[in-house]
């Protein structure tokens, strides 16, 4: 499905405009949309989106830029703006009870909005989010370099799932304890939404910024008839890129690959399945560049990180606990808990000085896999062998095993630490830190 087919207003079709190099300020306003779902023409959903569609629009910054955006809420409840990824001012980070008050329907607020790091970011509700982003309040956010690769093409992908009832409505039960304890609200229909039109040709140059957008289904994903490397992981650049093969991606993590287009005939991008590949969608491939030289993909310029203290760091410990028939979930009120405690507490889990490093060991004590995201900060995961890993700013940490990461608190401020399995974190996963 192409974005041009997805983006729906309540009007008619409507391309969301892409806001790119704008020096004034841009308002991005909260309101209530319809979008086909469905391939095929099928029935209109009603749903939730920016500017009129679902995606919101394409943000496109420069490295280094702050950026004034208005944030309007036309809906009938509260909702406020995070900018996933973004090594944002805290003030900014728009996490209600935690960086700001939620904006009241009818109201607005003013965020200033830094892009220190170039790379592929997202934006989407952080108020109710597991009913506002599974019913499309997100929109893609992408910081682009000062020298920008050699591509032909530089392509969003949107990895989703919807659960659809037989009208093509979205279903009921945002809040259901059974998807909550489990695996969370898992679509019955997913897609892939290319951020472009039109075909590409054999032997073109791409960039494919993949965001799994999802409130709670973690995406292996395949993609067929191109040939090359991942560079970067949500929005950090790989010192080294490579290849592409089995791509899994949590909820709220993104995937940076550049590739030569290969088939002629179409991309596919695959979800596999124990029947088979399911076709999330596909770019259409029409004629040959015959003027691009095959070259070597080079790692892009790195993002400019502090280096960990591995000689000081400090060790905190982050248990996971709860789920179904858990003892947290047949004790308490909620049903997922970090070290014993659910909701946001009072207290920080931890409070660092500025600059000061930490190791992070993240066990999970449940039948579950958590994508664990941390605000405004991006972390190096600890590789089996004790080695520094991939930079992240969501990590996957399976059932029954531990991840650890080592993070520069940098930046200060409150930010939130919490499982981007939205249903997860509705029902209690979630914690803070605090950098003075």
């Amino acid at each position: 499905m192409h974005r041009r087919s997805f983006l729906i207003s309540a009007t008619g079709a409507a391309l969301a405009p892409q806001l790119a190099w704008a020096t004034q300020r841009f308002d991005l306003t909260a309101q209530p949309v319809n979008a086909s779902l469905l391939p095929d023409g099928g029935p209109l959903t009603a749903m939730l989106g920016f500017n009129g569609a679902t995606p919101g629009p394409e943000l496109r910054f420069r490295q280094g830029e702050v950026r004034d955006i208005r944030f309007l809420n036309h809906l009938d409840q509260a909702s406020a703006v995070h900018w996933h990824g973004l090594r944002q001012d805290n003030a900014m980070d728009g996490v209600p009870g935690l960086t700001q008050d939620v904006v009241p329907p009818g109201d607005s607020f003013d965020y200033a909005v830094r892009t220190p790091d170039a790379g592929t970011y997202w934006y989407h509700s952080h108020n109710r989010s597991s009913e506002q982003v599974a019913k499309g309040l997100f929109g893609p956010l992408i910081v682009v370099e000062d020298t920008p690769p050699d591509v032909d093409h530089d392509i969003t992908v949107l990895i989703d799932d919807w659960r659809l009832t037989d009208t093509g409505a979205l279903a009921e039960g945002f809040d259901d304890r059974h998807d909550q304890a489990h695996g969370g609200r898992l679509g019955n229909f997913a897609r892939a939404l290319f951020g472009m039109d039109g075909p590409v040709r054999v032997g073109d140059r791409l960039r494919l910024r993949l965001i799994n957008v999802a409130t709670d289904r973690i995406f292996p994903i395949e993609i067929a008839g191109i040939d090359g490397m991942i560079v970067a992981l949500d929005g950090m650049p790989l010192a080294t890129p490579r290849a592409v093969g089995e791509l899994v991606l949590a909820p709220a993590q993104r995937m940076d690959i550049i590739a030569d287009v290969t088939s002629d005939q179409q991309i596919d991008v695959l979800f596999p399945t124990r029947d088979g590949p399911f076709a999330l969608g596909a770019l259409p491939v029409n004629g040959v560049n015959a003027d691009r030289t095959p070259a070597p993909i080079r790692a892009l310029p790195a993002n400019q990180i502090a280096a960990p203290d591995l000689t000081h760091a400090v060790a905190v410990t982050l248990v996971m606990q709860g789920g179904a028939m858990s003892r947290q979930m047949m004790s308490q009120s909620d049903i997922w808990a970090f070290n014993g405690q659910s909701g946001l507490p009072d207290a920080p889990l931890h409070s660092f000085e500025r600059g000061q490093t930490a190791r992070i060991t993240m066990v999970n004590d449940t039948r579950f896999a958590h994508g664990i995201h941390l605000h405004g900060h991006h972390f190096h995961e600890i590789a089996a062998n004790g080695a520094l890993g991939d930079l992240r700013d969501t990590t996957l940490v399976d059932a029954g095993a531990s991840q650890d990461i080592l993070c520069v608190f940098d930046n200060p401020g409150k930010w939130l630490l919490h499982c981007h399995m939205l249903g997860h974190q509705a029902s209690g996963m979630k914690t803070w830190v605090e950098v003075t």
